[in-house]
């Protein structure tokens, strides 16, 4: 088997590719960066520019599924231009992926997309599943929703999507976790506003695993890639406490300074999202990983 990967050479794709390698399926990807081209016979690298509309549709030969990850990081100040920069990254690429499929002789019988919880709206009651008909209404819930719709059109070219609506990522090497630990280790840490807010997260070696679950079972429709128990930001805090020997003594941090500092982004911080696994856990899916205490331990011994 062959699959084309967006986003290869990021903090997730990686991790799928090397368990691609490990499956014995071949990776093709695109990169918009022409140092990053590689030429193995199971790692092949292809140029695009989604801004420019320019696709080298080679990436395509042999391939049976898109891995679709690509899209510009919500870490970052949203200024107005960045903000069109989230958005565009990712139904840019969406739509030239499927515009090149639509004028080209293809194999492709799936998209596994990733997407993001950031649809579900700021609650500290609700469970949200993947069948919840509530939406965010600000610009992370506009952003995912237009990411979705983008992703669902592959369907009119008989394509099955599958789409992971993906929580906060745990990874040792990268991404929000290895910030937020710092400070903690060095005995600064506080929580945030009052802890209540809930973090839906998930292990990165669990969500490339799910990536690839869903491949082999070819699972058909949409998934939250989320660990199944979601954890307060005040107990995610205490667990890298604990495993640090450190003691959180400093007052919480007041939401309306991050938001002073961090400008709209500070929402990423205070969100609260409960967010369910139940249906890929009844799919087959076994996280490795299931509780905050196992997916801490892991990333900082």
């Amino acid at each position: 088997m062959r699959v084309l990967i967006t986003g290869a050479t990021g903090l997730i794709g990686q991790e799928i590719v090397r368990l691609c390698h490990q499956s014995n399926i071949d990776v093709n990807y695109l990169t918009t960066n022409e140092d990053k081209l590689r030429t193995d016979t199971n790692y092949k690298g292809y140029l695009w520019d989604p801004n420019k509309s320019q696709i080298d549709t080679k990436c395509f030969e042999d391939v049976e599924i898109i891995i679709n990850l690509v899209g510009a990081t919500v870490a970052k100040r949203w200024t107005t231009l960045y903000k069109k920069e989230i958005l565009e990254s990712r139904i840019k690429s969406a739509n030239l992926l499927l515009q090149s499929l639509q004028n080209n002789k293809h194999t492709v019988r799936q998209i596994v997309s990733a997407s993001a919880i950031g649809i579900y709206p700021d609650s500290f009651q609700n469970y949200y599943m993947e069948s919840s008909s509530e939406r965010d209404m600000g610009f992370l819930g506009d952003v995912v929703k237009k990411w979705e719709e983008a992703v669902l059109q592959f369907k009119t070219l008989d394509i099955d999507v599958s789409i992971l609506r993906i929580g906060l990522v745990l990874a040792k090497n990268g991404g929000a976790f290895p910030k937020i630990a710092k400070p903690i280790r060095y005995g600064v840490g506080a929580f945030f506003g009052n802890g209540k807010q809930w973090q839906s997260w998930i292990h990165i070696a669990d969500l490339a695993r799910m990536f690839m679950f869903v491949i082999h079972e070819e699972s058909v429709g949409v998934f939250n890639a989320v660990a199944p128990n979601p954890v307060s930001n005040k107990k995610f805090t205490l667990a890298i406490a604990k495993k640090a020997n450190k003691k959180i003594v400093l007052p919480n941090v007041p939401k309306l300074a991050m938001k002073l500092f961090l400008g709209e982004m500070h929402v990423l911080l205070f969100s609260s999202q409960r967010v369910c696994s139940e249906k890929i856990s009844k799919s087959g899916f076994e996280f490795v990983h299931d509780n905050i205490s196992s997916a801490v331990n892991d990333l900082m011994d």
